[in-house]
Protein backbone atom coordinates (compact mmCIF):
# COMPACT_ATOMS: atom_id res chain seq x y z
CA UNK A 1 0.00 0.00 0.00
CA UNK A 2 1.00 3.61 -0.58
CA UNK A 3 -0.17 6.75 1.24
CA UNK A 4 -0.52 9.77 -1.06
CA UNK A 5 -0.96 13.22 0.51
CA UNK A 6 -2.46 15.69 -1.97
CA UNK A 7 -2.49 19.49 -1.65
CA UNK A 8 -6.07 19.60 -2.99
CA UNK A 9 -8.88 17.24 -3.98
CA UNK A 10 -7.64 15.76 -7.28
CA UNK A 11 -11.08 15.47 -8.87
CA UNK A 12 -12.23 16.76 -11.22
CA UNK A 13 -8.80 16.82 -12.90
CA UNK A 14 -9.20 20.29 -14.39
CA UNK A 15 -5.95 22.14 -13.67
CA UNK A 16 -2.24 21.37 -13.74
CA UNK A 17 -1.33 19.97 -10.32
CA UNK A 18 -4.49 17.96 -9.68
CA UNK A 19 -4.32 16.50 -13.21
CA UNK A 20 -0.89 15.09 -12.32
CA UNK A 21 -2.17 13.66 -9.01
CA UNK A 22 -5.39 12.14 -10.38
CA UNK A 23 -3.87 10.36 -13.35
CA UNK A 24 -0.98 9.08 -11.24
CA UNK A 25 -3.48 7.52 -8.83
CA UNK A 26 -5.46 6.07 -11.74
CA UNK A 27 -2.32 4.52 -13.26
CA UNK A 28 -1.23 3.07 -9.91
CA UNK A 29 -4.68 1.52 -9.50
CA UNK A 30 -4.46 -0.06 -12.96
CA UNK A 31 -1.16 -1.67 -11.89
CA UNK A 32 -2.77 -3.15 -8.77
CA UNK A 33 -1.39 -0.75 -6.14
CA UNK A 34 -3.59 0.11 -3.15
CA UNK A 35 -3.59 3.87 -2.51
CA UNK A 36 -4.83 5.55 0.67
CA UNK A 37 -5.38 9.13 -0.43
CA UNK A 38 -5.15 11.92 2.15
CA UNK A 39 -6.28 15.21 0.63
CA UNK A 40 -6.87 18.77 1.74
CA UNK A 41 -10.06 20.49 0.69
CA UNK A 42 -9.58 23.93 -0.76
CA UNK A 43 -12.43 25.33 -2.81
CA UNK A 44 -13.34 21.85 -4.03
CA UNK A 45 -15.89 19.36 -2.61
CA UNK A 46 -15.33 15.74 -1.67
CA UNK A 47 -15.36 13.43 -4.70
CA UNK A 48 -16.84 9.92 -4.65
CA UNK A 49 -15.11 9.27 -8.02
CA UNK A 50 -11.80 8.94 -6.15
CA UNK A 51 -13.11 5.87 -4.32
CA UNK A 52 -12.94 3.94 -7.62
CA UNK A 53 -9.15 4.18 -7.56
CA UNK A 54 -8.28 4.43 -3.85
CA UNK A 55 -8.76 1.88 -1.10
CA UNK A 56 -9.52 4.80 1.24
CA UNK A 57 -9.88 8.59 0.96
CA UNK A 58 -9.47 10.89 3.96
CA UNK A 59 -10.18 14.62 3.82
CA UNK A 60 -8.63 17.43 5.86
CA UNK A 61 -9.54 21.09 6.11
CA UNK A 62 -6.93 23.56 4.97
CA UNK A 63 -6.30 26.27 7.60
CA UNK A 64 -6.45 29.42 5.53
CA UNK A 65 -6.47 32.90 7.04
CA UNK A 66 -4.28 35.38 8.88
CA UNK A 67 -2.58 32.96 11.31
CA UNK A 68 -1.22 30.86 8.44
CA UNK A 69 -0.28 33.97 6.46
CA UNK A 70 1.80 35.39 9.33
CA UNK A 71 3.86 32.22 9.81
CA UNK A 72 7.57 32.11 8.99
CA UNK A 73 6.71 29.06 6.88
CA UNK A 74 5.29 29.46 3.37
CA UNK A 75 1.55 29.98 3.39
CA UNK A 76 0.99 26.95 1.15
CA UNK A 77 2.80 24.80 3.75
CA UNK A 78 1.55 26.31 7.03
CA UNK A 79 -2.08 26.16 5.94
CA UNK A 80 -1.70 22.38 5.41
CA UNK A 81 0.09 21.58 8.67
CA UNK A 82 -2.25 19.09 10.34
CA UNK A 83 -1.79 16.91 13.42
CA UNK A 84 -4.63 14.55 12.48
CA UNK A 85 -2.93 13.87 9.18
CA UNK A 86 0.29 12.91 10.97
CA UNK A 87 -1.68 10.67 13.34
CA UNK A 88 -3.44 8.93 10.45
CA UNK A 89 -0.18 8.38 8.57
CA UNK A 90 1.36 6.91 11.72
CA UNK A 91 -1.25 4.14 11.91
CA UNK A 92 0.94 1.85 9.76
CA UNK A 93 4.40 1.82 8.18
CA UNK A 94 3.45 2.03 4.49
CA UNK A 95 5.51 4.44 2.37
CA UNK A 96 4.25 8.00 1.84
CA UNK A 97 4.25 10.20 -1.27
CA UNK A 98 3.79 13.91 -0.60
CA UNK A 99 2.36 15.85 -3.55
CA UNK A 100 4.28 19.10 -3.67
CA UNK A 101 6.27 21.18 -1.22
CA UNK A 102 2.82 22.20 0.04
CA UNK A 103 2.54 18.97 2.08
CA UNK A 104 6.10 18.79 3.41
CA UNK A 105 5.32 19.65 7.05
CA UNK A 106 4.88 15.85 7.24
CA UNK A 107 8.63 15.49 6.61
CA UNK A 108 9.34 17.52 9.74
CA UNK A 109 6.89 15.57 11.90
CA UNK A 110 7.71 11.98 10.87
CA UNK A 111 11.47 11.45 11.05
CA UNK A 112 12.54 7.93 10.19
CA UNK A 113 9.53 7.10 8.00
CA UNK A 114 9.98 6.26 4.30
CA UNK A 115 8.68 9.46 2.68
CA UNK A 116 9.02 10.63 -0.92
CA UNK A 117 8.07 13.97 -2.48
CA UNK A 118 6.62 14.74 -5.89
CA UNK A 119 8.02 18.21 -6.71
CA UNK A 120 5.54 19.85 -9.10
CA UNK A 121 7.83 22.86 -9.60
CA UNK A 122 10.82 24.60 -8.14
CA UNK A 123 8.23 26.51 -6.13
CA UNK A 124 10.15 29.68 -5.26
CA UNK A 125 11.09 30.16 -8.93
CA UNK A 126 7.48 29.53 -9.97
CA UNK A 127 6.12 32.08 -7.47
CA UNK A 128 8.73 34.67 -8.52
CA UNK A 129 7.71 34.30 -12.15
CA UNK A 130 4.04 34.53 -11.24
CA UNK A 131 4.83 37.78 -9.44
CA UNK A 132 6.60 39.11 -12.53
CA UNK A 133 3.38 38.91 -14.60
CA UNK A 134 0.88 39.75 -11.82
CA UNK A 135 -0.93 43.05 -12.31
CA UNK A 136 -2.62 43.31 -8.89
CA UNK A 137 -0.16 45.00 -6.46
CA UNK A 138 -1.40 43.15 -3.35
CA UNK A 139 -1.32 39.80 -5.09
CA UNK A 140 2.16 40.59 -6.45
CA UNK A 141 3.37 41.43 -2.92
CA UNK A 142 2.01 38.12 -1.59
CA UNK A 143 3.68 36.12 -4.38
CA UNK A 144 7.08 37.76 -3.83
CA UNK A 145 6.82 37.31 -0.06
CA UNK A 146 5.96 33.62 -0.32
CA UNK A 147 8.67 33.12 -2.95
CA UNK A 148 11.24 34.20 -0.33
CA UNK A 149 9.70 31.90 2.29
CA UNK A 150 9.61 29.01 -0.17
CA UNK A 151 13.31 29.51 -0.92
CA UNK A 152 14.15 29.36 2.80
CA UNK A 153 11.91 26.32 3.34
CA UNK A 154 13.07 24.27 0.33
CA UNK A 155 15.93 22.46 2.18
CA UNK A 156 13.25 20.42 3.99
CA UNK A 157 13.45 18.23 0.88
CA UNK A 158 16.82 16.96 2.12
CA UNK A 159 14.82 14.88 4.62
CA UNK A 160 13.00 13.00 1.82
CA UNK A 161 14.03 9.50 0.74
CA UNK A 162 13.38 10.49 -2.88
CA UNK A 163 12.34 13.57 -4.83
CA UNK A 164 10.49 13.03 -8.12
CA UNK A 165 11.07 15.95 -10.48
CA UNK A 166 8.86 16.97 -13.41
CA UNK A 167 11.71 18.00 -15.74
CA UNK A 168 15.43 17.32 -16.01
CA UNK A 169 16.08 21.02 -15.28
CA UNK A 170 14.15 20.71 -12.01
CA UNK A 171 15.94 17.46 -11.21
CA UNK A 172 19.32 19.16 -11.59
CA UNK A 173 18.15 21.97 -9.28
CA UNK A 174 17.28 19.48 -6.53
CA UNK A 175 20.58 17.64 -7.00
CA UNK A 176 22.41 20.95 -6.56
CA UNK A 177 20.35 21.56 -3.42
CA UNK A 178 21.77 18.31 -2.03
CA UNK A 179 18.81 15.95 -2.25
CA UNK A 180 20.26 12.47 -2.18
CA UNK A 181 17.89 10.63 -4.54
CA UNK A 182 16.39 12.68 -7.36
CA UNK A 183 14.37 10.88 -10.03
CA UNK A 184 12.87 12.24 -13.24
CA UNK A 185 9.14 11.49 -13.43
CA UNK A 186 7.23 13.64 -15.97
CA UNK A 187 3.68 14.81 -15.36
CA UNK A 188 0.81 12.34 -15.52
CA UNK A 189 -1.98 13.45 -17.81
CA UNK A 190 -5.33 12.59 -19.41
CA UNK A 191 -4.02 11.27 -22.72
CA UNK A 192 -3.64 7.51 -23.13
CA UNK A 193 -2.54 7.53 -26.76
CA UNK A 194 -1.71 9.82 -29.67
CA UNK A 195 -4.93 10.58 -31.59
CA UNK A 196 -3.60 13.26 -33.96
CA UNK A 197 -5.29 13.49 -37.36
CA UNK A 198 -3.46 13.16 -40.66
CA UNK A 199 -3.87 15.87 -43.27
CA UNK A 200 -4.16 19.66 -43.00
CA UNK A 201 -6.23 22.17 -41.10
CA UNK A 202 -6.76 25.81 -42.02
CA UNK A 203 -6.03 27.60 -38.74
CA UNK A 204 -3.50 27.97 -35.94
CA UNK A 205 -4.67 27.65 -32.33
CA UNK A 206 -3.58 28.90 -28.92
CA UNK A 207 -5.46 27.42 -25.95
CA UNK A 208 -5.04 28.35 -22.30
CA UNK A 209 -6.65 29.79 -19.18
CA UNK A 210 -7.05 33.36 -20.41
CA UNK A 211 -7.44 34.82 -16.92
CA UNK A 212 -3.78 34.05 -16.11
CA UNK A 213 -1.29 36.88 -16.60
CA UNK A 214 1.34 34.69 -18.29
CA UNK A 215 -1.19 33.52 -20.89
CA UNK A 216 -2.59 37.00 -21.49
CA UNK A 217 0.94 38.22 -22.20
CA UNK A 218 1.45 35.28 -24.59
CA UNK A 219 -1.70 36.17 -26.55
CA UNK A 220 -0.71 39.82 -26.78
CA UNK A 221 2.73 38.82 -28.05
CA UNK A 222 1.35 36.44 -30.67
CA UNK A 223 -1.26 38.90 -31.92
CA UNK A 224 1.05 41.92 -31.95
CA UNK A 225 4.17 40.27 -33.30
CA UNK A 226 2.98 37.40 -35.49
CA UNK A 227 -0.65 37.29 -36.55
CA UNK A 228 -1.03 41.04 -37.14
CA UNK A 229 1.71 40.53 -39.74
CA UNK A 230 0.17 37.51 -41.50
CA UNK A 231 -3.15 36.51 -43.04
CA UNK A 232 -3.11 33.12 -41.30
CA UNK A 233 -6.36 32.36 -39.49
CA UNK A 234 -5.70 32.31 -35.73
CA UNK A 235 -8.06 31.08 -33.00
CA UNK A 236 -7.54 31.90 -29.31
CA UNK A 237 -9.59 29.67 -26.99
CA UNK A 238 -9.77 29.44 -23.22
CA UNK A 239 -11.34 30.29 -19.92
CA UNK A 240 -12.45 33.69 -18.71
CA UNK A 241 -10.91 36.18 -21.15
CA UNK A 242 -11.20 39.79 -20.00
CA UNK A 243 -13.14 42.47 -21.85
CA UNK A 244 -9.82 44.16 -22.60
CA UNK A 245 -8.43 41.03 -24.23
CA UNK A 246 -11.59 40.59 -26.29
CA UNK A 247 -11.34 44.19 -27.50
CA UNK A 248 -7.66 43.75 -28.35
CA UNK A 249 -8.34 40.66 -30.48
CA UNK A 250 -11.45 41.88 -32.32
CA UNK A 251 -9.42 44.52 -34.21
CA UNK A 252 -8.02 41.80 -36.51
CA UNK A 253 -10.15 40.07 -39.13
CA UNK A 254 -8.00 36.91 -39.21
CA UNK A 255 -8.11 36.40 -35.41
CA UNK A 256 -11.08 35.07 -33.44
CA UNK A 257 -11.70 34.36 -29.76
CA UNK A 258 -13.66 31.40 -28.38
CA UNK A 259 -14.32 32.05 -24.66
CA UNK A 260 -14.98 29.19 -22.23
CA UNK A 261 -15.25 26.32 -24.73
CA UNK A 262 -16.61 23.06 -23.31
CA UNK A 263 -14.42 19.95 -23.39
CA UNK A 264 -15.84 18.61 -26.66
CA UNK A 265 -15.34 21.94 -28.41
CA UNK A 266 -11.77 22.21 -27.15
CA UNK A 267 -10.95 18.67 -28.27
CA UNK A 268 -12.27 19.47 -31.76
CA UNK A 269 -10.32 22.73 -31.91
CA UNK A 270 -7.08 20.97 -30.95
CA UNK A 271 -7.67 18.04 -33.32
CA UNK A 272 -8.52 20.12 -36.38
CA UNK A 273 -5.88 22.86 -36.03
CA UNK A 274 -2.99 22.73 -38.46
CA UNK A 275 -0.59 24.35 -35.98
CA UNK A 276 -0.85 24.55 -32.20
CA UNK A 277 1.18 27.53 -31.08
CA UNK A 278 2.36 27.54 -27.46
CA UNK A 279 4.58 30.25 -26.05
CA UNK A 280 5.46 31.03 -22.43
CA UNK A 281 7.72 33.41 -20.55
CA UNK A 282 7.98 30.99 -17.61
CA UNK A 283 10.42 28.09 -18.18
CA UNK A 284 9.14 26.23 -15.10
CA UNK A 285 7.65 22.76 -14.78
CA UNK A 286 6.14 20.77 -17.61
CA UNK A 287 3.29 22.44 -19.48
CA UNK A 288 0.32 20.08 -19.62
CA UNK A 289 -1.26 21.98 -22.48
CA UNK A 290 1.80 21.08 -24.56
CA UNK A 291 1.35 17.38 -23.81
CA UNK A 292 -2.37 17.67 -24.63
CA UNK A 293 -1.44 19.29 -27.93
CA UNK A 294 1.14 16.65 -28.81
CA UNK A 295 -1.23 13.77 -28.03
CA UNK A 296 -4.27 15.31 -29.72
CA UNK A 297 -3.05 17.77 -32.36
CA UNK A 298 -0.86 18.20 -35.40
CA UNK A 299 2.22 20.45 -35.64
CA UNK A 300 3.31 22.24 -32.46
CA UNK A 301 5.19 25.55 -32.71
CA UNK A 302 6.78 26.55 -29.40
CA UNK A 303 9.43 28.82 -27.93
CA UNK A 304 12.43 27.51 -26.00
CA UNK A 305 10.91 28.34 -22.62
CA UNK A 306 7.95 26.05 -23.34
CA UNK A 307 10.20 22.98 -23.64
CA UNK A 308 12.95 24.05 -21.19
CA UNK A 309 14.36 21.15 -19.20
CA UNK A 310 12.52 18.53 -21.29
CA UNK A 311 13.12 16.56 -24.47
CA UNK A 312 9.83 17.71 -26.01
CA UNK A 313 11.64 20.05 -28.38
CA UNK A 314 12.44 16.92 -30.42
CA UNK A 315 8.78 16.59 -31.44
CA UNK A 316 8.04 20.32 -31.78
CA UNK A 317 9.21 23.18 -33.97
CA UNK A 318 11.12 25.65 -31.76
CA UNK A 319 11.49 29.33 -32.69
CA UNK A 320 12.28 32.30 -30.47
CA UNK A 321 12.06 35.46 -32.57
CA UNK A 322 9.01 36.87 -34.28
CA UNK A 323 10.60 36.58 -37.75
CA UNK A 324 11.60 32.95 -37.11
CA UNK A 325 8.14 32.18 -35.74
CA UNK A 326 6.40 33.69 -38.78
CA UNK A 327 8.64 31.69 -41.13
CA UNK A 328 8.04 28.46 -39.18
CA UNK A 329 4.29 29.10 -39.06
CA UNK A 330 4.15 29.63 -42.85
CA UNK A 331 6.04 26.39 -43.47
CA UNK A 332 3.96 24.30 -41.04
CA UNK A 333 0.64 25.63 -42.38
CA UNK A 334 1.63 24.19 -45.78
CA UNK A 335 2.96 20.86 -44.48
CA UNK A 336 0.46 17.98 -44.17
CA UNK A 337 0.67 15.94 -40.96
CA UNK A 338 1.33 12.31 -41.93
CA UNK A 339 0.93 8.82 -40.49
CA UNK A 340 4.73 8.68 -40.14
CA UNK A 341 4.63 11.88 -38.07
CA UNK A 342 2.04 10.29 -35.78
CA UNK A 343 4.05 7.09 -35.34
CA UNK A 344 7.28 8.96 -34.51
CA UNK A 345 5.40 11.04 -31.95
CA UNK A 346 3.73 7.97 -30.42
CA UNK A 347 7.02 6.12 -29.94
CA UNK A 348 8.64 9.18 -28.37
CA UNK A 349 5.79 10.00 -25.97
CA UNK A 350 5.13 6.41 -24.89
CA UNK A 351 8.79 5.99 -23.97
CA UNK A 352 9.08 9.13 -21.85
CA UNK A 353 5.63 10.45 -20.95
CA UNK A 354 3.23 7.50 -20.66
CA UNK A 355 1.24 7.38 -17.40
CA UNK A 356 1.99 3.68 -16.90
CA UNK A 357 5.70 4.31 -17.49
CA UNK A 358 5.66 6.99 -14.79
CA UNK A 359 3.68 4.82 -12.37
CA UNK A 360 6.20 2.00 -12.78
CA UNK A 361 9.03 4.45 -12.06
CA UNK A 362 7.32 5.37 -8.80
CA UNK A 363 6.57 1.76 -7.83
CA UNK A 364 10.16 0.74 -8.51
CA UNK A 365 11.38 3.33 -6.01
CA UNK A 366 8.68 2.47 -3.45
CA UNK A 367 9.71 -1.19 -3.40
CA UNK A 368 13.36 -0.41 -2.61
CA UNK A 369 14.32 -1.17 0.96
Amino acid sequence: MLHIVSFNVPYPPDYGGVIDVFYRIKALHSLGEDVHLHTFTYGRPTASELEKYCCKVTYYERKTGLMSALSHKPYIVKSRQNQQLVKDLSSDDAPILLEGLHCCSVLEAMAGRRIMVRAHNVEHEYYSRLADVERNPLRRFYLRSDARRLLRYEPVLLKADAVFAVTEADAEHFRQLGCRNVILMPTSHADDKVVSLVGKGDYALYHADLSVGENIDAVRYMVGNIFSRTTTRFIVAGRNPSAQLKKYIEKYSNISLIPNPDDDTMHRLVANAQVLILFTSMPTGLKLKLLNSLYGGRHCLVNSAMVAGTELGKVCTVADTADAQIAALSRLMDTPFTADDIERRRLFLDRLYGNETNARTLLSEIKKQ
